[in-house]
């Protein structure tokens, strides 16, 4: 009993170091990352058991090693929560030296939501085609504020794009914080796209810049103000709102998010490998129809590249990337806000020393918490007071 004890013991420690390393290559490694990640505080119960136990069956070695596995394992499921609760203390002031705005007086980080969560709200969701290109229907989600529409102050939009690698996702991807922004007064238009192989860039930025053409077009039937639009990305969605929002040049869009994105793509591919967790060597093969060995394809990379994009009147920009994220470096992220503070573009870079991608797969957890704030009170600066609705 004593070593089945011990072993449990050692197996919570080796997964909390998790919260402090970079995760092998190993798509199951990274999903457990994110488990201790943004629940640690729920798993932290676990190793707590153990030494319990240890204590009352255990002697000598043996309970001692167990006690120092179980020691290491609560200090690394909690140090996400504690990390965001020392982040949490300055990201107010950190948020509005960079936007400007008012304080809204939302709380960044809560213990009580760790374990009482938010829940998710109900809101009217309906889905539109807003373009075919090549015979293929693209649909997106349409999720409306909660109250009734009002002609004098219509709600701005956040158009929303997947991640999945550019061959793999949907508009459908974290529904759970559409649901949530709508809840809080925004328009949410969450957007599909072509996916590679079958479709290589640019089409998925055309795809994007075809969404918005339609959103605006059809803004006074759905309700909201189509002169005010922020662009939201996870992973290879980062990389597409980057891009559209840098390349586009379009006064209504107001601002960029973008959460643990590529950003150059020369750069990526001068990294990536054929043995990592993605086998990110195909997935920019597929994207753009090969490597950047030729003038006309390194182009097509640079096409791509929001950081090579941008400029001196690009779009404010939030940047939210995990230190050991496994499938994304953290390093495209502090490129890209180095590159804006040279250009003097507002900007942001929220990085979460624990976090992984896909982080925000849990909105109420240590990481969710604190990029939910973060947007909310950017989109509030760069769009305007928050319109009617509780905050996010």
């Amino acid at each position: 009993m004593k070593w089945l004890i011990l072993l449990l013991a050692l197996a919570c420690a080796a997964a909390s170091l998790l919260t402090c390393l970079r995760a092998p290559d190993y798509m199951w490694v990274w999903k457990l990352a994110i488990a201790v990640g943004e629940f640690g505080h729920w798993f932290v119960l676990l190793p707590l058991g153990l030494a319990g136990l240890a204590a009352l069956t255990s002697g000598g070695g043996c309970r001692a090693a167990t006690l120092v596995c179980c020691a290491v394992a609560v200090a690394g499921l909690l140090r996400p929560s504690g990390s965001a609760w020392r982040l949490a203390e300055t990201l107010p002031e950190k948020i509005h030296a960079a936007f400007g705005g008012a304080d809204s007086g939302a709380r960044p980080f809560s213990v009580r939501r760790l374990y009482g969560g938010e829940g998710q709200p109900q809101v009217a969701v309906t889905t539109e085609v807003f373009a075919r290109p090549d015979g293929q229907e693209l649909k997106l989600d349409y999720y409306a504020p909660p109250f009734a529409k009002d002609t004098t102050a219509r709600p701005p939009c956040l158009v929303v794009v997947h991640g999945g690698g550019w061959d793999s996702g949907d508009r459908t991807q974290l529904a759970a914080w559409n649901y949530r922004w709508a809840a809080a007064g925004y328009a949410v238009a969450a957007v599909s796209y072509r996916l590679a192989p079958r479709a290589i860039w640019p089409a998925q930025r055309d795809d994007v810049l075809a969404a918005i053409t339609w959103l605006k077009a059809n803004a006074s039937r759905l309700g909201f103000d189509p002169s005010r639009l922020v662009l939201l990305g996870r992973s290879a969605g980062g990389q597409l709102a980057a891009a559209v929002g840098y390349g586009a040049h379009d006064p209504a869009i107001r601002g960029v998010i973008a959460l643990y994105a590529p950003h150059d793509m020369p750069f990526a591919w001068s990294v990536s490998r054929e043995d990592d967790a993605l086998n990110s060597v195909k997935l920019f093969r597929q994207y753009f129809g090969g490597a950047p060995d030729t003038p006309a394809r390194r182009a097509l990379y640079e096409s791509a590249s929001g950081q090579l994009l941008a400029g001196p009147g690009s779009p404010p920009t939030l940047l939210v990337h995990g230190v050991p994220d496994t499938l994304a470096w953290d390093r495209h992220s502090e490129r890209l806000a180095a590159r804006l503070q040279e250009l003097g573009v507002p900007h942001y870079y929220l990085r979460l020393p624990w976090a992984t991608h896909g982080f925000d797969f849990n909105p109420d957890g240590p990481g969710g918490q604190l990029a939910g704030y973060a947007i909310g009170e950017f989109l509030a600066a760069v769009l305007g007071p928050n319109p009617p609705g509780r905050r996010i």
